[in-house]
């Protein structure tokens, strides 16, 4: 074999082990969906009477809420200090924790331990959408971890924390290691496994970059991509398989456990293969293994180019950063809104509570996780059609197709829920809606996020992202609230929370016309230009 293609082959090998990370992302954020319907029934349905215990988890289910608020707060506080001086930074994150400690109050804290409608909605949104706070806090620890302990073995603590949440999430009775209730213990092992997720966001996509040569580096790295929505795919599959045929009480108290617990096969697998793959060049270079970075570039690039790349790498780091704010307010807002869009147009609404959507609809079980299944194929061919025609029609129009196209959807689904229609009406706009997301917001979000900023700038990535992994906690959250709400549900008939979707496609689409740059074909250079004339005028 040829020195060219043992490298291109090991290359390409790498890449599959480090997409585990990004499959076990889809993985872990979907295995939720096959659950929702048995964890309401688990934990929300065993607060109902008003007994002792009860009161006992709805009281350390508000401690727990109040201290992932504060983490989240802290979050996003520590980004506030880097935009302001300290003085005013101190001011406007001492507004927001009143604002939002106020607001959590009168909302939750200052009713008494009772299972009132809207906290019952509550709980079991935030059962459902736990993980995500996990995924904030992984998030915005990933650029830490990757320069302290290196990508690979950032990976490997990844890779821990969703074995350690599959069995917890799977067991927490028996794995209740925390002195607390049961429902306690799962959002615990939820937040890991939500960590674990927030880590491999970051840095599967990372290490792909730096260990593949420049001529292959786009079509590696968007493996990930694919990797994500095809661990949704094969989730939705594990799911049905489980549930198949087995009676709704079987479901209810050990189906739902299985579904977690199958995430340790990917897991441990990911785990085993890491062990083989080695450090990034840029990291060994990072820690003075100058020696070990060469070669790693020699067994991927061939003897030649190694010795070029290294001094490239060398000169990568003497490159200042300014600050974030150098190119003004406009490109920081349009990052961030970017993230927050993706997820207003209640994307993860669909795939974390699909079946439930389906069950609905009037479909049993079975038929309601098969649906799923169609649900996550669609999205796994659009996605592959996204990134074919990304650079032949441009980020911009693709965008702006997906709102419009998410706002009917979303708007007709309403409409179909509202009338009653049943039969095939409210499906088509549902999958209708999967491919338009797949199509654009999915895929083409990430790559206008890569683009758009300057690498001086780069690390306002890491505020868009966190914005994002906060976003889908919100949305995810407040669907229950909505969805499952008595006064709305007589009125609307579940079509309420999807008009709101709808809302949010044309002021998404409306975004993306207005302020929004096309980006294909500029050079990063090309748009640094722009953005410091822009801050100019």
């Amino acid at each position: 074999m040829k020195t060219s293609q043992k490298n291109t082959r090991t290359v390409y090998l790498i890449t599959i082990v480090a997409s585990l990370g990004g499959l076990l992302f889809g993985y872990d954020t979907a295995v939720i969906s096959g659950a929702v319907g048995a964890l309401e029934n688990f934990f929300v349905g065993s607060l109902q009477g008003g007994t002792e215990e009860a009161a006992q988890a709805i009281f350390q289910f508000k401690a727990i809420l109040t201290v992932c608020i504060l983490l989240i707060g802290a979050l996003i506080g520590s980004f506030v200090y880097r935009f302001y001086k300290r003085t005013t930074a101190t001011a406007i994150v001492a507004f927001l924790f009143l604002l939002l400690g106020l607001i959590y109050y009168y909302g939750f804290l200052k009713d008494t331990n009772t299972l009132t409608d809207n906290l019952k909605n509550s709980i079991f949104g935030f059962v459902v959408s736990s993980a995500l706070v996990g995924c904030i806090i992984g998030a915005s620890m990933g650029d830490r971890i990757a320069n302290s302990i290196g990508r690979r073995n950032g990976l490997l603590f990844s890779a821990t924390l969703f074995i350690i949440s599959a069995f917890g999430s799977g067991y927490p009775e028996s794995m209740n290691v925390f002195g607390g209730t049961t429902l306690n213990a799962f959002i615990i092992y939820r937040i890991i496994g939500g960590v674990g997720v927030g880590l491999a966001s970051m840095l599967s996509p990372l290490y792909i970059a730096e260990m593949a040569p420049a001529n292959i580096r786009g079509k590696l790295v968007s493996f990930n991509q694919l990797a994500i929505v095809g661990g949704m795919l094969v989730v939705y599959f594990v799911n049905y398989f489980i549930v198949k045929g087995q009676p709704d009480e079987w479901i209810n108290t050990e189906g739902w456990r299985l579904m977690f617990l199958s995430e340790n096969v990917p897991a441990i697998l990911f785990l085993i293969l890491l062990l083989f793959v080695p450090q990034t060049p840029r990291f060994q270079v990072m820690k003075g293994n100058d020696s070990k970075a060469v070669k790693v570039l020699t067994n991927l690039n061939g003897e030649f180019r190694a010795a070029q790349i290294l001094q490239d790498i060398k000169q990568s780091f003497n490159q200042k950063r300014s600050h974030w704010l150098s190119f003004g307010w406009g490109i920081v807002i349009i990052g961030i809104l970017l993230s927050v869009f993706q997820q207003f147009v209640g994307i993860n609404v669909v795939l974390y509570y699909a079946p439930e959507i389906f069950k609905g609809m009037g479909m049993k079980t079975d038929a309601s996780m098969l649906q799923t299944i169609i649900v996550g194929v669609i999205n796994m061919l659009f996605t592959v059609l996204a990134i074919l025609t990304v650079d032949k029609f441009g980020r911009k129009k693709l965008m702006l197709i997906g709102s419009l196209v998410m706002a009917v959807s979303m708007i007709g689904l309403g409409f179909a829920l509202y009338l009653q229609t049943g039969g095939f009406t409210p499906l088509f706009f549902m999958l209708l809606y999967i491919a338009a997301f797949a199509m654009s917001w999915g895929p083409v979000t990430w790559v206008l996020l890569s683009e758009i900023f300057p690498n001086k700038i780069k690390g306002v990535l890491a505020v868009a992202v966190a914005a994002q992994w906060l976003a889908n906690l919100l949305v995810s959250w407040t669907f229950p609230m909505m969805n499952n709400n008595t006064c709305l549900t007589e009125l609307f008939h579940n079509g309420f929370s999807y008009w709101i979707y709808g809302v949010m496609g044309v002021l998404s689409a409306v975004f993306i016309w207005k302020l929004v740059p096309e980006t294909k074909g500029k050079t990063l250079e090309e748009m640094e230009e722009l953005w410091r004339h822009q801050n100019k005028n």
